[in-house]
């Protein structure tokens, strides 16, 4: 694999490391800004508005930028953005800083892919993709818990300075090692975008990603506050207990990866819900109790990110049936659904913990998860009748 992947690599992991890292860092923000915990909730969902805003749109817009430059400006923007974090005054100041930096995630994860294959031969583009996306599974081992525990003993301001650092080594690297003969896409009109939301089926998968992804982040956006002032760990085991969480997420996304291949992505989808809806509700009785609450959140961790192989896969499918001149879009699209279902997870969170209680958002995104696997069985469904009319349409097709 070529260097310029891992410059590639490097910028994933700095994005994923922003992006999640808030979540052990909700209490200290809180109380340094002054605000409630839902409140600093929020910023998970910001930040994930910020990159559904972000993928289609702009990556629509900047399709006739090159490939290198595009990507250096978008690393630029990302530390420009942790650096405005560092220094936040206010809780504003902080949500604008967010908005910012995931204008430049959701642009980032949309041309990622392209670059990386065009990095390498044909029959290693699956392989290219998967190193650039190691990185977001690193940043959920190592830098989540890192930044945890930096924000903790520094205070918050020093996690997102650190994360700045590693975006000025990203923007080095990628000047450095990145070819300047990288294509530029071909550009995403409005109509092809109109063409892709117009298609029921890929609405159906979207609506799926965004609630079995999203149903996770109603408790998952408030795990710190569970595991401190339920569980009764110390702050300074946050860290420690992410690691735990990343670590499981890590193998998890192996597993559903292996799943989608072995079962396809709709039976994958239905295990890991299943799954994923089991451990929520579970988390219910197990988070006062410090050993099972953390066997909890290993077991949380192997689900929640299991799906994502079978969704980025399902859409692809669909995208290339429906839309085939639109597939990057219609990906670009889902990434947008993911941070839609973050989005309106942590933001439903703050109101259930507000309203109900934080132990209310566990069984209530378990059953966030349960609708994504109701829509995920119809999908299945109209897949299986589709199939049976295909054979009758080909047939057809020969007579005439």
């Amino acid at each position: 694999m070529p260097l310029a992947l891992w410059a590639l690599t490097l910028s994933a992991f700095a994005i994923g490391t922003t992006e999640f890292v808030i979540v052990g860092l909700i209490p200290d923000v809180a109380a340094s800004l002054g605000v409630s915990v839902p409140s600093a909730g929020l910023l998970v969902s910001v930040y994930a508005l910020g990159v559904a805003i972000g993928a289609p749109l702009l990556t629509a817009l900047t399709a006739r930028v090159p490939r290198k430059k595009l990507l250096i400006g978008l690393m630029l923007l990302f530390t420009a953005g942790n650096l405005v974090a560092s220094i936040a005054p206010s809780y504003g100041a902080l949500m604008a800083a967010r908005v910012l930096t995931g204008l430049a995630h959701g642009v980032f994860f949309s041309i990622g892919s392209t670059i990386a294959t065009s990095l390498v031969p044909k029959e290693k583009a699956a392989s290219a993709i998967a190193l650039m996306f190691t990185g977001l599974t690193v940043a959920l081992v190592t830098g989540v818990p890192l930044g945890t525990w930096i924000g903790q003993q520094f205070g918050w301001q020093s996690t997102f300075l650190t994360v700045a650092g590693f975006g000025v080594v990203a923007v080095i690297g990628s000047a450095l090692l990145v070819p300047n003969s990288i294509a530029s896409g071909k550009p995403a009109s409005l109509g092809q975008q109109f063409a892709v939301l117009k298609q029921p089926r890929l609405l159906l998968v979207y609506a799926i990603t965004t609630l079995g992804y999203g149903g996770s982040f109603v408790a998952f956006t408030y795990l710190a506050p569970i595991l401190q002032d339920v569980a009764g760990f110390a702050p300074g085991s946050v860290g420690l207990l992410m690691l735990v969480y990343g670590v499981s997420t890590a193998a998890g996304n192996i597993w559903g990866g292996r799943l989608a291949d072995k079962k396809g992505p709709v039976r994958a989808l239905q295990t890991v819900f299943v799954l994923l809806a089991a451990v929520l509700a579970v988390l219910t009785f197990t988070a006062p109790h410090p050993v099972l609450v953390v066997a909890t959140v290993l077991a949380w961790g192997a689900v929640a990110f299991g799906n994502v192989p079978a969704l980025q896969l399902y859409v692809v499918q669909r995208a290339e049936r429906d839309v085939p001149q639109a597939v990057d879009m219609a990906s670009g699209l889902n990434i947008a659904a993911f941070n839609l279902g973050i989005a309106l997870g942590a933001w439903g969170g703050g109101l259930i913990f507000k309203h109900l209680g934080l132990m209310a958002t566990p069984p209530i995104g378990a059953l966030v998860v349960v609708g994504a696997l109701a829509l995920t069985t119809l999908a299945g469904r109209l897949d299986r009748r589709e199939a049976r009319r295909q054979p009758a349409v080909v047939e057809q097709a020969e007579l005439v």
